[in-house]
């Protein structure tokens, strides 16, 4: 076992008075930008009383790390500021400044009601199945499931089509996403659905090939393969762009474009 499997993990300890999906979305956003280094995020949720602020915060001064938490009730984050101070643990307040500047700019107060975010309503059922749909389609994963799909997005290796889907999902949109390799044939499925609903992503193959260049060096694998071959890269694009003229579907290039992005650029397009 090389040194590096035995180091302990980074912990994290999310705390929320209520589910404390929010904080672990930011936490985990946060933790893609950093690599070489297990994290364990641990989730304290339901926090109603000052006395369990107190218990996390004393396990988490023993056993390191940090704290990220969503807390409505200002009594509730004042307790966590205090315990923050007292032990010397790093604390952040992911929902409190937010809070505060819509007070400062509006006048207004808030409901400090927890778990508005998540109300048990119609459209938060609807974004849970959203985002069970587009894990289970993944990478080409379930091809039955395209006909259901409200978006099929395509395209070679490297485009962002597993972010931009569940982006996407989080928004309520059923995503099944579908990798192109010229020596593999495209499911029947995407024969047998509306252009409309297919967004083929494309790039410039500069920028392809250093994204795959990155991924091979962060993989710490060499770059003799094919995959970062300029060639290759070319043929792959022409591939794609076969495809796009048989489906009749839409051609997103992404080069340099953010996530959020290109997702407002495909709702638009679905709603025309």
């Amino acid at each position: 076992m090389d040194g590096l499997s035995q180091q302990s993990p980074y912990v994290i300890t999310v705390c929320s008075d209520s589910v404390g999906e929010t904080a672990e979305i930011v936490v985990r956003a946060t933790v893609r930008q950093f690599q070489g280094h297990e994290v364990k995020i641990k989730r304290v949720s339901h926090i109603k009383h000052e006395d369990e602020i107190r218990t996390v915060m004393e396990q988490v001064s023993s056993e390191g790390g940090f704290v990220v938490y969503t807390l409505v009730q200002p009594e509730l984050r004042e307790m966590m500021k205090e315990e923050a101070i007292r032990l010397g643990v790093r604390a952040v307040d992911i929902m409190g400044p937010m809070m505060q500047a819509f007070i400062d700019t509006f006048n207004d107060a808030p409901r400090r009601q927890p778990g508005l975010l998540h109300q048990m309503d119609d459209d938060y059922f609807r974004r849970m199945e959203a985002i069970e749909f587009t894990v289970k389609c993944d990478d080409g994963r379930d091809t039955t499931a395209i006909l259901e799909a409200d978006i099929v997005l395509v395209g070679v290796s490297r485009t962002s089509k597993t972010p931009l889907s569940m982006f996407l999902s989080h928004k309520g949109y059923k995503v099944a996403n579908v990798p192109l390799v010229p020596e593999v044939k495209p499911p029947q499925e995407m024969y047998q659905i509306s252009g409309d609903r297919i967004f083929m992503l494309t790039m410039s193959a500069e920028q392809l090939l250093r994204i795959r260049e990155e991924r091979l060096k962060s993989l710490g694998l060499p770059n003799g393969s094919s995959y970062v071959s300029s060639e290759r890269i070319q043929e792959e694009l022409h591939y794609g762009s076969v495809l796009a003229d048989a489906w009749k579907c839409h051609v997103l290039d992404v080069s340099d474009k953010a996530i959020e992005e290109t997702a407002n650029i495909i709702v638009r397009l679905l709603l025309l």
